[in-house]
């Protein structure tokens, strides 16, 4: 007779959580990041400069990419409060900042090795670097467009 491999339900659970966790913080990056884009598009600042407005523009994107750290950031210490998702490995007692520090290395790619997870939490680390890369590749692609539009117009009133 051959022996059934046991299955641990708790380790099942704890993995759908931590899917469902980066799930809904992806979600809401992504639907950030595309209504702020979206509304900073749709400003039209006038009577200021073109280096005041992309100065301004790029300020904004960098406040979207602030909120986006920090919504990772947030899911990963809910994930650490609950218990069962995981560690952060070198934060021996972590704080917040800690973990948003840990979401910004994640999110720009940047990953010193300081901070390594391990357990389900693994997942939300590797979609995280994923999405940040997408969404940052996003931003460059829109202010590119925009500020091609702001020196075709700066050209186009200098040969009127």
């Amino acid at each position: 007779m051959r022996a059934q491999p046991m299955v641990n339900l708790m380790s099942e659970v704890e993995i759908w959580l931590v899917v469902a966790a980066t799930v809904v913080a992806v979600v809401a990056c992504v639907a950030l990041h595309y209504e702020g884009l979206r509304l900073l598009g749709k400003v039209k600042i006038t009577r200021v400069s073109h280096r005041h407005r992309i100065i301004f523009m790029i300020l904004c994107i960098l406040l979207l990419h602030t909120i986006e750290i920090w919504i990772f950031g947030v899911t990963y210490y809910l994930l650490l409060l609950e218990g069962s998702a995981g560690t952060l490995v070198g934060i021996p007692d972590a704080k917040i900042f800690d973990i948003v520090y840990f979401s910004a290395t994640v999110f720009s790619t940047l990953g010193f090795g300081d901070i390594i997870p391990t357990g389900a939490i693994r997942f939300v680390t590797g979609t995280e670097s994923l999405a940040g890369l997408t969404l940052i590749t996003w931003s460059a692609s829109f202010t590119f467009i925009e500020m091609t539009k702001i020196y075709d117009s700066n050209n186009e009133s200098q040969n009127d």
